[in-house]
């Protein structure tokens, strides 16, 4: 597989992996934002908890022996067969999964990401583009979309409730993961919240997507396309079609992992 193709596809399938595939891997994080003391005049009662706005229900994982987050793997993957069945072991580095979920997560958001990283295996095939009559038009093809195909499928059949309760189930691992990454007052529900909320920005494109190719490396055309985030821009890399049906289950996913699990009675 040539360079080109590698920096287009290897950030494929961690898509997947923000709408329910819950996999990770350690990465320290080098910048840290360490909020500034608030003075009071009256002493107030301390609180080192950090503000949660979408608390998870841990409840499930509190009723089964959890795995330390080192050996968590075997688990987290029998329990993702247990909802895609053994199809999705193609799909799946298994080491560290829960790790690389989270890394994978933080960093979508963002203009550049590791791809030794990145928590699946890449989408086989190379990066199909078009040219026009006279040679001078560079697109992304259609024929480029098929090869997401396997992927749109299998997040046909996820169901976010079930991925919903999996992640409530391993979600103390998730948030150890979360802080070894560098974010020990933060809460990983939130920024996954963020990050769903960011790829649901991600423009509609009607119309063929341009490309120009600078150096060794394909960029879109449109430089405000280009200057998008890595995970917009593998949105937009998808297609239009591929990537309505992901936006959908982000939907779905963002409601469940943020509506508690027993709301109270009003």
């Amino acid at each position: 597989m040539n360079e080109d193709a590698k920096r287009w596809i290897y950030w494929t399938l961690p898509i997947v992996v923000v709408i329910g595939l819950l996999v990770a891997l350690y990465y320290g994080r080098k910048e840290r934002a360490i909020p500034e003391p608030v003075v009071q005049e009256t002493p107030l009662a301390r609180n080192d908890e950090p503000l949660i706005q979408h608390p998870i229900s841990e409840e499930s994982g509190q009723t089964q022996s959890m795995p330390s987050l080192a050996n968590s793997d075997h688990d987290v993957q029998a329990s993702l067969d247990g909802l895609f069945g053994s199809s999705i072991d193609a799909f799946l580095i298994p080491q560290n999964l829960i790790r690389r979920f989270v890394v994978t997560v933080d960093n979508l958001p963002r203009k550049k990401v590791a791809l030794q990283l990145r928590p699946l295996k890449p989408v086989p095939g190379e990066l199909v583009t078009s040219n026009d009559l006279q040679g001078r038009e560079l697109t992304l093809s259609a024929e480029n979309y098929v090869r997401y195909t396997p992927v749109v499928d299998l997040l046909r059949k996820a169901d976010a409730a079930q991925l919903t309760a999996l992640y409530r189930r391993y979600y103390p691992l998730f948030q150890e993961a979360y802080g070894d990454l560098g974010y020990p007052d933060a809460y990983f529900n939130d920024r996954l919240v963020e990050v769903i909320d960011h790829l649901l920005a991600t423009p509609e494109i009607d119309g063929p997507i341009h490309l120009t190719r600078p150096s060794v490396y394909y960029q879109f055309a449109d430089p405000a396309l280009e200057e998008r985030s890595e995970g917009q821009k593998l949105l937009l890399r998808m297609g239009s079609s591929n990537a309505a049906v992901i936006k959908d289950m982000l939907r779905e996913l963002r409601e469940e992992v943020t509506t508690p699990v027993n709301p109270p009675a009003p």
